[in-house]
C-alpha cells in the first residue's frame, strides 16, 4: 500500500494543501484505489519552504502546488516508481 502524506500546518495551508488532498482523493477513488493508497492529512514536516510538502512512501518530500497536484499523483502513483 502507498501511502500519501499532505502536510496541513500553517504554510501548506495557505498555499492549498486543501486543494490538493481534494485532487488526490478525486483520483484515488476515480482509479478505484483506495485499498492501495492510503491518504493522510500531517501536521508540518518541517519543510514550509517547500510548502506545499508532500511525501509518499518513504521518498524525499515534494513540492507541490494545486495546479500541478494531477500530474505528481500520475508521476508516483498510476505510473509508480
Amino acid at each position: 500500500m502507498k501511502k500519501i502524506s499532505i502536510c496541513i500546518g500553517s504554510a501548506c495551508y495557505l498555499k492549498g494543501s486543501n486543494e490538493i488532498i481534494q485532487v488526490f482523493q478525486d483520483k484515488i477513488k476515480e482509479y478505484n484505489l483506495e485499498k492501495e493508497v492510503e491518504l493522510i492529512a500531517a501536521f508540518c514536516q518541517g519543510e514550509c519552504v517547500k510548502a506545499v510538502a508532500v511525501k509518499i512512501d518513504n521518498n524525499p518530500i515534494i513540492s507541490v502546488n494545486p495546479e500541478e497536484a494531477e500530474k505528481v499523483f500520475r508521476e508516483y502513483i498510476l505510473e509508480g516508481e
